[in-house]
């Protein structure tokens, strides 16, 4: 079912108002699209005064350019915040006491966990702040996301706006071009999203509001990755101690 986002985003302006309250928010301003919308999202709700960035290269960002590009268009306070010396030190440290060669899960997920807690950091120094999560529906239920890493925060305004929606909300709120359509990557390994996932988000959306069908193998990838995730969209498992 296709949504009518020009109705949903006056609804959306006004749950972020109402859910931050009185708050200040925070948000890991990475240049990509969803940050960027949440970003504008939250200035069109809040005003550029309760919006703080915090870019976080790891070492050298070769996109870097678009996070001040966001910041300086929604004139936003930020802070840069280089976690590479946090990540070799800690790296360093666990593989002297762990003696196994680092895996994708661990290059991949460790910065983004890194990331949050900075994110947290800043908020407790500041005060009365809001850690905003910048997920979105298509990432999630693929569980393309860090758990307690970018999947964290204190709210969600687009999980559940697919991909293509996160776009046109960008256009709506009027982004840059660039930052509202810039092609989705993880800023590692120099793939797309679309390259790693072995389908286009567009196959993946339609799939989700029931647009259209992809072929049945690219139906059976999506669900596979679906269930291997769902320990990431559920509440932990908590033992039911009757006493």
């Amino acid at each position: 079912m296709k949504v009518d986002l020009s109705k949903e985003l006056p609804k959306l302006i006004k749950w972020v108002r109402e859910t931050v309250g009185g708050a200040r928010v925070i948000i890991g301003v990475s240049g990509g699209k969803d940050s960027s919308v949440v970003a504008a999202l939250c200035v069109k709700a809040l005003g550029h005064d309760r919006v703080f960035g915090v870019l976080m290269p790891q070492n050298e960002q070769s996109d870097i350019d678009k996070s001040y590009l966001l910041v300086n268009h929604l004139g936003i306070e930020h802070t840069v915040i280089n976690i590479g010396k946090t990540y070799d030190t800690l790296t360093d440290e666990i593989l002297s006491k762990v003696n196994f060669e680092p895996t994708l899960a661990y290059t991949s997920n460790t910065p983004a966990r890194i990331r949050m807690m900075t994110l947290y950091g800043v908020a407790a120094l500041l005060g009365n702040c809001r850690v905003v999560n910048t997920c979105n529906l298509s990432e999630d239920y693929v569980g393309y996301s860090t758990k307690f890493g970018d999947a964290a925060g204190d709210f969600s305004p687009l999980s559940k706006f697919t991909a293509t929606e996160v776009v046109e909300l960008g256009d709506l709120l009027g982004l840059p071009y660039e930052l509202s359509h810039k092609v989705p990557t993880d800023g590692m390994c120099g793939l797309t999203d679309e390259d790693r996932f072995g389908f286009t988000y567009k196959m993946l959306d339609d799939y989700l509001r029931g647009e259209a069908m992809p072929p049945q193998e690219i139906i059976d990838k999506i669900e596979s990755m679906h269930r291997a995730s769902l320990h990431k969209l559920l509440p932990m498992p908590v033992y039911p101690l009757e006493a």
